[in-house]
């Protein structure tokens, strides 16, 4: 969240921004007027809005959008640390749907972190298949031209999940290790389809797959393409999430400690009573508020704390808000924040205004058979939104369902060049996994597939056997801080909280150390119900 207030005390101008970027990372951004003749005062430095609390909404919509737009027109009038502190203290969640139109959000509810709504996605993007191609498509896809080797990469993998289940139960059953193979879902990279066979009693997922290695961190990625393959222990976690004892959404945030917001409030507080701050100051300044802010906890909901998907959630929130506050390379198409200000100077100054990123699930379509036996997902990507919020004097905020130009092109450019950014950062492409996995798991949630299959979920459902890996919690982020100098006299100072390097740490060593699982099997261009009865995947013609 960006907070912008413009202060003036005879005839020098301060401008003060504070940003709470989603709950994953906040920003005290400071623009100050530096003469060589007379340093600024840190009066009015941190001053900021109150926020309200978390899901809180937002009554009698026009009353208070009036009264915002009266305190943007009045500007502010002096310092306020008790302000920042409820700023920096309340986050924002809520139930945010992923409705059309730029930085657009329904406008009772505020959201924090990497929020994950499938359903909302399926409601606006499920559309029936009049060409008939998609049912085509499942007769297809039980033609099986069986690989000797699963590493041969695949326009069209299908592996069946419900005989995945039934092996992997037979697995725990004899107390034998998960293969690999198994937990890399045969080595799909995506989920494209979703077949349904209930004269079987079948669910088949479909996507390209192909070989994989593992990188310096230990992620298995593709050895054609480099993108990370999909997890089993991935699916299973969003499976479980989407269930009737699942809470069907799961997200992030972070709550900064209450004894660190009281340090930053006292230092305010001795900072403006000691006049001014001169630019020899400004390094040590932020310094001191990075060291004061110190360690914020995180929250994981929805999904287990210690599981993969928490993980993966939590570090690409996080680092797209370092690359929009400069901290983290994006690549030249996804310029930070304060280039974008640079190159639109006249948005350094204005009103009380508020500013909000956060990602989102984007999909061109969900396409379903008639008889809603074959499903297709097209245009798989990740939607960074933006959207700019009144603050009034009480410090109350209001939707606008709109964003400033410098706010909604650092959106639009993380959007457009996401696929990009992926290549670049393999946790994107990751999150993108993710996503896709939950968007078929509130699939087979919503039209009852499993149920239609005749599939009790076996050891996948929630309390059964199957046990995913469990990792390291990342339970605290460090503030990070960032300031610039824009023509020797503005100074910008950003303090952004984030989670420990040590999140992108290899994966457990029973993971990294093994190699591809091949199958072995002398069936050749079978059908997929044909199969021996222990084979789970095969390969399209």
């Amino acid at each position: 969240m960006m907070i912008l207030e413009t202060w003036n005390r005879r005839n020098r101008t301060m401008r003060v921004k504070c940003v709470l970027v989603a709950a994953m990372a906040f920003t005290c951004m400071t623009l100050t007027q530096v003469s060589a003749a007379e340093p600024n005062d840190v009066a009015g430095l941190l001053a900021a809005g109150e926020l309200d609390a978390s899901s809180q909404m937002v009554s009698d919509r026009a009353t208070n959008l009036e009264s915002a737009l009266d305190s943007a027109l009045q500007g502010g009038t002096g310092a306020d640390p008790d302000a920042l502190i409820n700023l920096i203290l309340n986050q924002t969640e809520g139930p945010w749907q992923s409705v059309q139109g730029e930085g657009a959000a329904d406008p009772e509810f505020f959201e924090s972190g990497v929020r994950v709504d499938p359903n909302g996605v399926l409601t606006l993007s499920s559309h029936k298949d009049l060409s008939g191609n998609l049912a085509a498509m499942g007769v297809t896809s039980r033609v099986a031209a069986l690989n000797e080797d699963m590493a041969q990469s695949a326009p069209l993998r299908l592996v069946s999940l419900t005989r995945l289940e039934k092996a992997v139960a037979q697995r725990l059953a004899e107390g034998k290790p998960i293969v690999e193979s198994m937990k890399r879902l045969a080595g799909l990279s995506k989920i494209e389809y979703v077949f349904v066979y209930p004269e079987s009693g079948e669910i088949v997922l479909g996507g390209p797959a192909e070989g994989w290695q593992y990188d310096e961190f230990g992620m298995a990625v593709g050895t054609d393409s480099g993108r990370p393959i999909l997890h089993l222990d991935d699916f299973v976690t969003v499976l479980r999430t989407f269930s009737e004892d699942g809470t069907r959404i799961f997200g992030c945030s972070i709550d900064p400690r209450q004894e660190n917001l009281k340090a930053v409030q006292e230092f305010a507080t001795a900072s403006q009573q000691q006049g001014s701050l001169s630019p020899s100051r400004v390094n040590r300044w932020a310094q001191q508020i990075r060291d004061l802010l110190g360690l914020q906890d995180i929250t994981v909901y929805g999904v287990p704390v210690d599981s993969r998907v928490a993980r993966v959630l939590v570090e690409a929130d996080y680092r797209m808000k370092l690359i929009g506050i400069g901290e983290l390379e994006g690549g030249a198409e996804i310029p930070d924040y304060f280039e974008l200000l640079r190159e639109n100077p006249q948005f350094v100054s204005g009103g009380l205004d508020a500013l909000r990123w956060w990602m989102s699930m984007q999909y061109e379509s969900v396409l379903h058979s008639e008889d809603h036996d074959v499903y297709q997902v097209s245009g798989s990507a990740v939607k960074c939104q933006s959207e700019n919020q009144f603050l009034a004097d009480s410090g109350k905020r209001v939707s606008t369902g709109q964003s400033e130009p410098v706010n909604r092109q650092f959106a639009e450019n993380f959007t457009e060049h996401y696929s990009q950014l992926a290549q670049q950062d393999r946790i994107f492409a990751d999150l993108q996994g993710i996503f896709d996995l939950a968007l078929i798991a509130a699939l087979i949630d919503r039209d009852e597939l499993d149920h239609k299959a005749g599939w009790d979920r076996g050891v996948f459902a929630s309390g059964g056997e199957y046990q995913p890996e469990v990792y390291a919690v990342p339970r605290q982020t460090e503030s990070v801080v960032n300031h610039k100098v824009f023509n020797g006299r503005d100074i910008v100072l950003q303090v952004a909280g984030g989670v420990r390097a040590d999140v992108v740490a290899a994966l457990d060593s029973t993971q990294v150390a093994q190699d591809t699982t091949s199958l072995d099997t002398t069936a050749e261009n079978a059908k997929a119900v044909d199969l021996p009865e222990n084979r789970w995947w095969w390969d399209a013609k």
